[in-house]
């Protein structure tokens, strides 16, 4: 029987660069589209104020930053405990590997091993850790793992894809890579051959936005016509079972697993009742104590539509995660929320252990 180690993280794509993280606050900011009175410190809320302080948040950004760098090693650390044979990521794609001509709403990447250089057509700045922009990195994958749950998965009624080789991205897309690189933070190497699962957690928005971030006068102008939407994303719930479904073939496995789920939680630029400015941190608090309370209906009855209005796209991926450990009955061993208003989203962190 195989063991099961769950870690939730997140690939905020901030973390792989120098700059500030709260760049795109200020852009929005000065955004046309902003409602004149989100301008004013004044209307907002006292934690916002207070992190946005007199510096324009860089302080912020800097505790923010060391506080996500110690919790991936954390993370390393518990994974080097464990020694999986595979790890497993739930990670969403953004216009990377999946385009026009296919879009999946989950896709296992059986692949053998891919080359990434992350900072080969990096536009963000100079990369945390001032690697050369042709750097390489070698990721091994497990294909006979990714065949096995794709295997189990559809003969447990699960319609999933699956493939051998990348579509359009060259390696792996930012949620997977992201989460790699972050594990390994201390580049100590990272030895452990992963299975992506990618989850189309941004669906109506995909393909007009091409899954880039937007400010409030682009949102207005991209979407003002609900016929051009996408498709929706999958159900949460139908995420929820997806991840449970995984988590027997996994246990009914010869491997030790570790199951991952990385994404931040609501993002501001997905957030249209906040004007796109700031998150929704009162969700994020209501499903994080549900997480730590293995109150696992709060997840499983959840809808596409209330996701989305909360900004929750990407958290389809802990709706996976969230699944497989309700399966488990188990509760987090640890677990940490980072309240960020003003950095696009919140964080949360948490350990599984068997």
């Amino acid at each position: 029987m195989g063991e099961i180690l769950g870690l939730g993280i997140t690939h905020y794509p901030g973390l792989t660069v120098q700059n500030s993280l709260v760049g795109r606050f200020n852009a929005t900011l000065k955004d046309p589209g902003l409602p004149d009175h989100l301008r004013d410190p004044k209307n907002w809320h006292p934690t916002m104020r207070e992190q946005w302080g007199d510096d324009e948040g860089l302080g912020h950004s800097e505790s923010h930053r060391q506080a996500m760098i110690e919790r991936f090693r954390i993370a390393r650390q518990e994974l080097d405990a464990f020694q999986p044979d595979f790890v497993l990521i739930f990670g969403d794609d953004q216009y990377e590997n999946f385009k026009e001509d296919i879009v999946p709403p989950f896709a296992i990447l059986a692949y053998d091993q891919v080359e990434a250089q992350p900072w080969l057509h990096n536009s963000r700045g100079k990369n945390w850790w001032n690697e050369p922009d042709d750097q390489k990195f070698l990721i091994n994958g497990h294909r006979k793992a990714g065949k096995y749950l794709a295997t189990s998965l559809l003969t447990d009624g699960f319609e999933v894809a699956y493939a051998y080789k990348p579509l359009h991205a060259k390696g792996l897309g930012h949620a997977f890579l992201n989460s790699i690189l972050y594990l390994d933070f201390d580049r100590k190497g990272f030895p452990y051959p992963v299975v992506p699962f990618s989850v189309n957690s941004y669906g109506r928005w995909l393909i007009g936005a091409h899954g880039a971030p937007m400010m409030p006068s682009e949102a207005a102008a991209i979407f003002a016509d609900e016929d051009e939407l996408a498709p929706p994303p999958p159900q949460p719930w139908r995420c929820f079972q997806i991840g449970a479904s995984i988590a027997r073939a996994a246990a009914a496995s010869p491997w030790k697993v570790a199951i991952i789920a990385s994404s931040s939680w609501s993002h501001s630029f997905l957030t249209a009742k906040n004007s796109l400015l700031f998150p929704d941190v009162e969700s994020d608090k209501r499903y994080y104590e549900a997480l730590c309370a293995g109150d696992w209906d709060t997840w499983r009855n959840t809808t596409i539509e209330e996701a989305e209005s909360r900004g929750h796209h990407e958290l389809l991926n802990w709706f996976c995660l969230a699944g497989a450990m309700a399966e488990l009955d188990r509760k987090p061993t640890e677990a940490v929320f980072m309240e960020s208003w003003i950095s696009n989203s919140n964080k949360t962190f948490a350990v599984f252990r068997p």
